[in-house]
């Protein structure tokens, strides 16, 4: 059984050492690698290996998930709302696609934010792209009340016309109970208009703590990694490759060691 991760570049990728780890402590006969295709059409052409039996299924990173949306024949509902697909499964020539970032987002809170109760709360997500959308779906769907603060609004507007969420401006942080940064870059927020129980989150893992957390643990803030939110959408995109849940294995410590981080 063949399946793996897509996206350019993705050598920096954690998803075939984390997968490996969990194939081998299962004992499954299964391969799972990274693919870099050169531009949309090779990616095309790997989903069409799909199509023809030739692979279980992929994980997709950018830049290939709205893509990767557009190629399937079928969608969750998760995936239509972000507007991109992270997972797709190949079975019997057709090709379903799924988002699992949500999942994972979700599942990084519970583990290293237990406390937090974002229901009936307020929440605001930074950015606009991909991201952003995967973050504010999810929270949306957990009860949050979710403002989107995006330095262009119009296109914060579209995403918060299209989820259900607001358009905010930075004096919405101050009664926001978690900040989820889904920008590819340094957000610069002012960390004094938060309140003292605020939790924040940064969606990337490289480096593993961000200047944006780094800031947060300063100001005695509760603080999610991006490494627990990779492991947490994982662990559904296994099952859905494979066909059982990961085994219990200590993949983050093994994240960790490939990311020159101590446990």
């Amino acid at each position: 059984m063949k399946a793996g991760v897509a996206g350019r570049p993705i050598g920096h990728s954690l998803s075939p050492l984390i997968h490996g780890d969990w194939i081998a402590a299962a004992g499954l006969d299964a391969d799972y690698r990274a693919f870099e295709p050169a531009d949309a059409a090779a990616f095309a052409a790997l989903v069409a290996e799909g199509r023809a039996g030739r692979l279980r299924g992929l994980n997709v990173t950018a830049p290939f998930k709205e893509q990767a949306l557009a190629l399937a024949d079928e969608a969750s509902k998760t995936a239509r709302a972000c507007g991109s697909a992270n997972l797709l499964i190949f079975e019997a020539g057709q090709v379903r696609a799924d988002s699992t970032d949500g999942v994972g987002l979700m599942a990084a809170l519970a583990e290293q934010a237990p406390a937090l109760d974002v229901r009936d709360q307020a929440v605001v997500v930074l950015g606009a792209g991909g991201a952003a959308r995967a973050a504010v779906a999810a929270l949306i769907a957990a009860g949050a009340r979710v403002g989107v603060l995006n330095r262009t609004r119009a296109r914060a507007g579209i995403l918060a016309e299209d989820l259900g969420a607001t358009v905010v401006g930075t004096e919405a942080l101050g009664a926001a109970v978690l900040v989820v940064n889904a920008l590819s870059v340094p957000p610069e927020i002012p960390m004094s208009q938060l309140r003292d129980d605020a939790v924040l989150m940064d969606m990337t893992y490289r480096p593993l703590e961000t200047a944006f957390l780094a800031e947060g643990r300063a100001r005695g803030l509760a603080t999610v990694d991006g490494l627990a939110m990779l492991i947490g959408q994982a662990r559904p995109s296994f099952n859905a490759l494979f066909g059982r849940d990961p085994p219990a294995a200590d993949v983050r410590t093994l994240a960790l060691a490939a990311l020159g981080e101590t446990p």
